[in-house]
């Protein structure tokens, strides 16, 4: 029992570490990436290509002085950048980075919760809590511009997560399970993205407005809302919002990564198991680059176009995948 609680606490801290790290690179290769696509430096001041800039950015939100509205509900204001931050860091706790290693004179799973038989069940669970964090942001500021921001987001969310949800059942039909490693394991021939092309151009599409990036970013849409739901934010509240924000989307790339892309499998992981974790970081870091590319190639929707592209197109389009799927799964296995 005490190997099992080390252990868990050690993977615990590693996810943490991975996470705010990744979070804090994430923010130079997105300037980065969208300064070579117009034409800019990007950041290369502060270290070697600009690579302390993260380190600087934090240190300056970090001794920012933070301010509370007069007429803000104090409790709930400071809860909310938590709430927000928490299941994004919670999903990974079930979505593997490799297979089992010899370590330590033990074999260790490369999953914080190796044994979770619905863990796609538990994903979707999770990643719906962070849409409270969002609402009480913008109601306890006591300020007009968070509270639309947090109602956009409230309605944008729940919209776009039931499309999620079925481009992600689709894939549970293919792989027959909810457990998320034997997903992995079902695409040691062919991938996920070459048998549900459709559930994942839907995944793409709903993933990017559920992290509300660009162009679903509504619910902070400066010309409009000043910021939306973390206006009246700054010091460090600001900044959990913020990783918040980029550590979901390496969540939900990882996760995409996972279901659609082979997660750790690759040539020669099977002889070699430590490539497991270099495939799956390297297809998580594609499909953020994506995330980025859509960003610096797509103007942002209007809302109205945006909840009804997600109800009345994306929602029947993924239903209509599931049907499909479960009917030619119904005719194979009949055969």
């Amino acid at each position: 029992m005490a190997d099992f609680l080390i252990e868990a606490i050690v993977k615990s801290l590693l996810i943490f570490a991975v996470a705010m790290g990744g979070f804090a690179y994430a923010t130079w290769i997105e300037r980065k990436f969208l300064a070579r696509l117009q034409m800019r430096y990007g950041p290369n001041r502060a270290g070697k290509f600009g690579l302390l800039q993260p380190v600087a950015d934090g240190l300056k939100l970090f001794f920012k002085e933070e301010l509370t509205p007069a007429g803000a509900d104090k409790v709930i204001f400071t809860l909310a950048p938590i709430v927000t931050l928490l299941p994004a860091l919670l999903v990974f706790a079930v979505i593997p980075v490799g297979s089992k290693i010899y370590l330590f004179g033990a074999e260790r799973n490369l999953v914080l919760a190796p044994d979770v038989n619905v863990g796609v069940l538990y994903i979707l669970a999770v990643t719906s809590i962070a849409v409270y964090g969002i609402t009480m942001a913008g109601w306890s500021s006591n300020n007009k511009y968070a509270l639309l921001g947090g109602l956009r987001s409230t309605a944008q969310m729940i919209s776009y997560e039931l499309a999620m949800g079925l481009s992600i059942l689709s894939v549970v039909l293919t792989a027959g399970t909810l457990n998320v490693q034997k997903i992995v394991e079902a695409q040691h021939n062919v991938w996920f993205i070459f048998l549900q092309p459709f559930a994942f151009i839907f995944y793409l599409i709903t993933a990017t407005a559920e992290v509300n990036r660009a162009p679903f970013d509504l619910p902070e849409a400066e010309q409009e809302l000043t910021a939306g739901y973390h206006t009246e934010y700054s010091g460090m509240k600001f900044a959990l919002f913020f990783a918040a924000e980029y550590i979901k989307m390496i969540a939900v790339s990882a996760l995409g990564a996972t279901l659609f892309l082979g997660g750790w499998r690759g040539p020669f992981v099977d002889q070699a198991p430590l490539l497991g974790p270099v495939y799956f970081g390297l297809k998580t870091l594609l499909a953020m680059v994506a995330f980025v590319w859509i960003r610096g190639t797509l103007p942002r929707l209007r809302y109205d176009k945006l909840m009804a592209f997600g109800w009345k197109v994306l929602l029947p389009l993924s239903l209509a995948n599931v049907m499909v799927t479960a009917l030619v799964i119904l005719l194979v296995g009949g055969k």
